[in-house]
């Protein structure tokens, strides 16, 4: 007889609706999910409905003196919707991502527990920076807005592209998709409070600056960030795979430069559009055309900015001299240890002074030094 050897079923699977079945199978549970609004896009009942969640809304056209005619948006409530679909795109990217490539480098990797969840969280950090930082640029040089900086204040506030508008759902996506991540990727309890807290500021700062029309400054910002953040989260990824100390430290050492340049380049450009650029224009409050360049906002704005960065520098020193500190006493624990060694090697060839003779001399020299005791006696 022949035995097919068929899928193991007997305890390996969870079962169905149960807390690690939910777990192991998320990605497919939230796809089908979102599979529910594009098919929707199928059927003419419910094809408005579905175009709610899928495409951009709040758009205006706008004639150029070109024969082109160019869409841009603004903002509105339906924008929560387009968030709330992309939010679930982004669960089932994560999920894809950690299966298929984190989890793979991880296993050749043979990390401890707590090694492992340090490289999930950067890895995925890493992948989302690198991502963030490409689309802002090709932002930031398509609306010419790093070589014209004055179009920050003197074009606010100002229509949003589509793909301006699209990175700015992707990131309250992204921001968003994180609670339900904390769940899904098992994260230890004391590790929570600070993976809450990175994604809530987040959430808040992008919300912030895409509600009051400040999302062309909130891209160079973001920009600057995430090349702060990445460059430390790559250079921890950098330690985990590689052997080697000196190319570790030196990867460090780029990545603690640029993020400290970053935290002064970020402030000098918020003091810059906040402080000097928007008061240059007229204050006026007008909700229907989205202006919010009064004081009260500008300063705060301002205000947040400054709190943030300078919370970020005190934990990025305080951090440094905590592994200064860690440093030198691992240095002089070395250090005694092998004093303490070369004492004892010290001590031992005064006590053997006889091994180096051979063993009739040894005999005889211990019978004279008994025989010299007992005459001393």
């Amino acid at each position: 007889m022949v035995v097919m050897k068929g899928r193991k079923t007997s305890n390996k699977n969870p079962p169905i609706f149960s807390h690690e079945f939910v777990i192991q199978n998320h990605g497919d549970i939230v796809s089908c999910v979102a599979l529910i609004f594009v098919t929707g896009l199928m059927v003419q009942a419910t094809s408005p409905w579905a175009y709610t969640f899928i495409a951009l809304h709040h758009n205006v056209t706008s004639d150029i003196e070109e024969p082109t005619v160019s869409v841009k948006y603004t903002t509105g409530w339906k924008d929560a919707c387009a968030v709330f679909f992309y939010f679930l795109i982004t669960i089932v990217i994560h999920a894809v991502f950690q299966e298929y490539v984190f989890d793979k480098i991880s296993k050749r990797l043979h990390l401890s527990k707590v090694k492992l969840a340090k490289f999930n969280e950067s890895s995925q950090l890493v992948l989302f920076y690198v991502l963030s930082i490409i689309w802002g640029i090709d932002i930031i040089v398509r609306e010419d807005l790093l070589l014209n900086v004055t179009l920050l204040w003197k074009a606010y506030p100002m229509l949003l592209t589509f793909s301006s508008k699209l990175f700015f759902i992707g990131q309250l996506s992204y921001w968003l998709h994180c609670y339900p991540e904390l769940y899904f990727q098992r994260v230890k309890r004391e590790d929570i409070p600070s993976r809450a807290a990175q994604a809530t500021i987040g959430l808040l700062f992008i919300l912030a600056a895409y509600i009051f029309n400040f999302q062309q400054v909130g891209i160079l910002l973001l920009v600057l960030h995430y090349m702060g953040d990445a460059m430390l989260h790559g250079a921890r990824i950098f330690y985990f795979i590689s052997k080697r100390d000196k190319i570790t430290k030196l990867t460090f050492l780029v990545a603690n430069s640029i993020y400290v340049f970053v935290r002064v380049a970020t402030l000098t450009l918020a003091t810059l559009v906040f402080l000097y650029g928007l008061s240059q224009t007229e204050s006026v409050f007008d909700y229907d055309t989205g202006n919010f360049n009064i004081p009260l906002v500008r300063f705060s704005a301002l205000g947040l900015i400054a709190i943030f960065e300078g919370y970020l520098s005190y934990m990025y020193v305080t951090k440094q001299i905590k592994r200064t500190r860690e440093n030198t006493t691992s240095v002089q624990v070395v250090t005694k240890s092998k004093q303490k060694s070369k004492k004892k090697e010290g001590k031992k060839p005064a006590a053997s002074e006889d091994d180096d003779l051979p063993e009739v001399d040894q005999a005889t020299k211990k019978n004279l030094r008994s025989r010299s005791s007992a005459k001393a006696k």
